[in-house]
């Protein structure tokens, strides 16, 4: 039930992620960590795809939905490996090739933009921000 998609690929909890409804997101994150590992909530919850190759961050950078963002890049660093922070939440890229960073640069989010900045910035190397963020 918590790991069951719908016809697009997309989890309960990606549904929530991507329409901002933090209480949701939040019921449901209580409840995978009471019933999954810490395996599946990292690779089916946090960098679980959808069928484009969307990760409920990128949806959420792409509707500009900030307190969404937030809350999943604080559980995904709890979750996460820095590599993992590094390469499939900040340069993770869709079925187009499309980063976090060009999603919400191509919404014109510039509040989102500005935030994913500041991660890659904590994050990335100056070489990985250059070749991929720009």
């Amino acid at each position: 039930m918590l790991l069951g998609t719908d016809n697009e690929g997309k989890t309960a909890w990606y549904r929530a992620a991507e329409w901002s409804m933090l209480e949701n997101l939040q019921i449901v994150w209580e409840w995978a960590e009471e019933k999954l590992t810490t395996e599946e909530i990292q690779n089916k919850l946090l960098l679980g795809t959808d069928n484009k190759g969307r990760i409920a961050w990128h949806k959420a950078a792409e509707w500009g939905r900030l307190e969404s963002l937030q809350i999943v890049w604080e559980w995904a660093e709890d979750k996460l490996t820095t590599e993992a922070l590094k390469n499939k939440l900040l340069l993770g890229v869709d079925n187009e090739g499309r980063t976090v960073m060009h999603v919400a640069a191509c919404m014109g989010n510039l509040e989102i933009l500005q935030k994913v900045r500041e991660w890659a910035e904590e994050k990335l190397t100056r070489e990985e921000i250059k070749i991929n963020c720009y």
